[in-house]
């Protein structure tokens, strides 16, 4: 896990609560979400919304989901970027992405270029043909049963401290084959919160994640399907919904897929569980 000190993931904010008791002034705890502009070699090719916190996993984790990298050793140096003088309010909010071999990746295969908001998918995606042919099928099956993955949502939830103060905030889990927590990460975006586990994953050497299993809060999507698919994760649960591309993509990829992982009782959509 890192040990840098993260910043709070969450402001007060001296609020009215009005019920049909009346109404009092109290305080409410709100998900931070600011700007994080990623740049390649001092190039801006990113802003991501996103709860400020493991930003140097955030930048890893989004340059492999988008293909950009497959390696830790293809990074020369991910640093925030100092704060000029005429924009004081950028300290914090700027990370440089230096690569030992700059010169000859293509930025022009960013799916999301300029601008992402917290919730964006597929920003600027020209095909979704094109995803299919960036990272390997996974070729093996789930050793996973469905008791061993019904206990995984009331880990989750235990775990998400920030969300404890918000209930705004969405996570991402990536369980190990002991049903141990091997990282969790909160984001005011869920795709920022996927990201961010990836990119502890291949800070500290331990990708492709093919004995693991992702857990998430929320619904699924296509693109997170994309984004475990990068980190070779062969199995994605979500306590909510899947959409229809997420589980034609996961059936194309050879991914597991279960939605509505609520107690006991799950819906598989792709792939199968152990017995």
């Amino acid at each position: 896990m890192s040990t840098e000190p993260q910043p709070v993931s969450w402001r007060a904010f001296d609020i009215e609560k009005i019920s049909p008791q009346g109404s009092l002034t109290t305080r409410d705890h709100v998900a931070r979400e600011e700007p994080l502009e990623i740049r390649i070699e001092g190039q801006s090719v990113a802003v991501v919304m996103r709860t400020p916190g493991h930003d140097r996993e955030l930048t890893a984790g989004f340059l492999l989901s988008e293909g950009l990298i497959t390696t830790p050793d293809e990074l020369f140096e991910i640093s925030e970027c100092p704060a000029r003088a005429d924009h004081p309010e950028e300290i914090g909010n700027v990370i440089d992405v230096l690569l030992t071999n700059g010169d000859g990746i293509d930025l022009s295969s960013l799916t999301r270029h300029v601008f992402s908001s917290s919730s964006c998918g597929i920003c600027g995606k020209a095909t979704i043909a094109a995803v299919f042919g960036n990272f390997p099928k996974i070729t093996h099956t789930s050793r996973i049963t469905p008791a061993e993955l019904a206990g995984y949502p009331k880990k989750l939830r235990t775990a998400q401290a920030a969300f404890d103060k918000t209930g705004g905030l969405h996570a991402s889990a990536i369980f190990d084959r002991d049903g141990e927590i091997l990282v969790l990460r909160e984001d005011v975006g869920r795709h920022n919160a996927l990201d961010k586990v990836i990119g502890y994953a291949l800070l500290e050497n331990k990708l492709p994640l093919t004995e693991h299993t992702l857990m998430l809060s929320g619904r699924v999507s296509f693109e997170l399907m994309q984004k475990a698919l990068a980190a070779g994760l062969s199995t994605v649960a979500g306590i909510s919904a899947p959409s229809s591309l997420a589980v034609e993509f996961a059936r194309e990829s050879g991914q597991t897929l279960v939605g509505f992982l609520r107690g006991e009782t799950m819906n598989v959509y792709s792939g199968t569980l152990a017995k």
